[in-house]
C-alpha cells in the first residue's frame, strides 16, 4: 500500500472526540495497465465515466486539509491513466498538501515527469512486482514493465524527488527480497516497502497461487534484517510480515475512522482502501456530502470507530487500544462477519478457520494466476 500507513498516532484524543484526520488516498482511477493477481482494488471495478472530476477533487482536498490532513497519497488503478492528472496534482498543491505520487509507472515519460515536478509532485512511490524482467513480467501480464520502471525510477531521481519502492511480495517473488533491496540502492530510492499480500480484493480469488511458504517466510525475515542493519543511513526499508503467519493483528490503518480515509474514484469515501470488500457497508459520496460530514458522523466510519463495537474477546482484551480489533476486511473474507475479531490474533475464535485457508492454500502451489481480463501471449 502507500505510506498512508506509517503514518505516526497523534496524541490519544476523549473518547467523545472526532479523531484527527491526518492521511487521506485519493484512488484517482480504477483503470490500470497492469493485471497484477494480488491487487487490492476492489473486483467491481469503477467505470472511468464516473471518476470524480479535477474540480471535485480540488474541493475534496481543501476540505480534507480542513479536516487536519497533511499528506495526499495520490493513487488508483494507475494514477498517470488521467490525461489531467498534472492538474489534480496543481489542485493539491493549492490545498498545501503534501503529495505522494502512487505509480506503476510504465508509461511515465520525460515530458510528464517534468509536469508533475512542476506542478508540485513532493515524492514518487513507484511498485516493484519482482527484480528480475521475467518474474516482473510475468506478475504484470505485461512484457516490458520491468525497464520500463527502471527507466521511470531515474526520472524520478534525476528530477531531485524522493523516491519509494514498494514490492508486494508472495509465493512467486519472496525469493528474491535480496535483490530487491540491491536494486533499490541501485537506483537510489530512499525508502522500499516490501510487504505481504493482503488477501481481499482480487488477491483473495489468488489466494492459492500467492500464499509464500514457512520456509520462504522465515528467509525473508532474516533477509529484511540483515538488510536493515546492513545498509542503516541508506536505504529505510517498511516490512509488513504476512498475516496469515502473525500472532496477533496489525491495526487497521491505525484504527478504523483513527486517523486516514480513502476516496473512490467515483466519490465514495471509506475508512480502508478494501471497506468495499464488506458487502454490506454504505458509503457516502463527496458528490453529495462534505467531507467533513462524512469524517465526523458517516454511518460507515461510526460503524468500527473506537472500541464500543468489538465483541469478545476483544471487547475485554489489553490490546484492544493496540490493535483496535485488527483489520476487519480479513475478519469479512474469513470468516464471513466484519464484526468478528481478526481470525490472524491467537485469541480469535476464527483462528482455525484462517490456518485452514492457509493449510488449503499451501496445498495447491501449482495454481496459476486468475487475471482480471485475459492473459497475455
Amino acid at each position: 500500500m502507500s505510506d498512508a500507513s506509517t503514518l505516526e498516532r497523534p496524541d490519544a484524543a476523549p473518547a467523545t472526540a472526532t479523531p484527527v484526520l491526518l492521511g487521506l488516498l485519493a484512488e484517482v482511477t480504477h483503470r490500470c495497465p497492469l493485471q497484477c493477481p494480488y491487487c487490492s482494488n476492489p473486483v467491481a471495478l469503477e467505470a472511468p465515466a464516473r471518476e470524480l472530476s479535477v474540480a471535485d477533487w480540488g474541493r475534496v482536498f481543501r476540505e480534507a486539509a480542513a479536516l487536519g490532513a497533511l499528506q495526499l497519497h495520490l493513487s488508483g488503478g494507475e494514477p498517470l491513466a488521467r490525461r489531467d492528472i498534472v492538474d489534480i496534482v496543481r489542485e493539491a498543491r493549492a490545498a498545501d498538501l503534501y503529495i505522494n505520487l502512487i505509480t506503476a509507472a510504465v508509461t511515465l515519460t520525460p515530458e510528464r515527469a517534468d509536469a508533475l515536478v512542476e506542478a508540485g509532485v513532493d515524492h514518487v512511490q513507484v511498485s516493484l512486482q519482482d527484480a528480475t524482467a521475467t518474474g516482473c513480467g510475468d506478475i504484470t501480464n505485461m512484457k516490458g514493465a520491468f525497464a520500463k520502471k527502471i527507466a521511470a525510477c531515474n526520472l524520478v531521481t534525476e528530477r531531485g524527488l524522493p523516491l519509494t519502492l514498494n514490492a508486494v511480495v508472495h509465493r512467486r517473488n519472496l525469493d528474491n527480497v535480496d535483490k530487491m533491496v540491491d536494486l533499490a540502492v541501485e537506483l537510489g530510492a530512499h525508502r522500499l516497502e516490501i510487504a505481504n499480500t493482503q488477501y481481499y480484493g482480487w488477491a483473495l480469488a489468488n489466494r492459492a497461487a500467492l500464499m509464500p511458504r514457512p520456509e520462504q517466510v522465515e528467509h525473508a525475515n532474516a533477509v529484511v534484517e540483515a538488510a536493515r542493519e546492513r545498509l542503516r543511513g541508506v536505504l529505510a526499508i517498511d516490512y509488513v510480515l504476512p498475516d496469515y503467519y502473525a500472532r496477533f493483528p496489525k491495526p487497521c490503518m491505525g484504527g478504523w475512522g483513527q486517523q486516514f480515509l480513502a476516496v473512490a474514484p467515483s466519490g465514495d469515501v471509506l475508512p480502508c482502501h478494501a471497506a468495499a470488500s464488506i458487502p454490506d457497508m454504505v458509503f457516502d459520496n463527496v458528490r453529495k456530502m462534505s467531507l467533513a460530514e462524512i469524517w465526523r458522523a458517516s454511518p460507515a466510519f461510526e460503524r468500527f470507530r473506537g472500541t464500543d463495537w468489538m465483541r469478545e474477546p476483544c471487547q475485554s482484551c489489553t490490546r484492544r487500544d493496540e490493535d483496535f480489533g485488527g483489520c476487519r476486511c480479513q475478519a469479512m473474507m474469513v470468516t464471513g462477519d466484519a464484526a468478528n475479531t481478526d481470525p490472524v490474533c491467537v485469541l480469535s475464535p476464527h483462528r482455525a478457520a484462517l490456518d485452514a485457508a492457509l493449510q488449503a492454500a499451501l496445498g495447491a502451489e501449482d495454481t496459476p494466476f486468475r487475471w482480471r481480463r485475459y492473459a497475455r501471449d
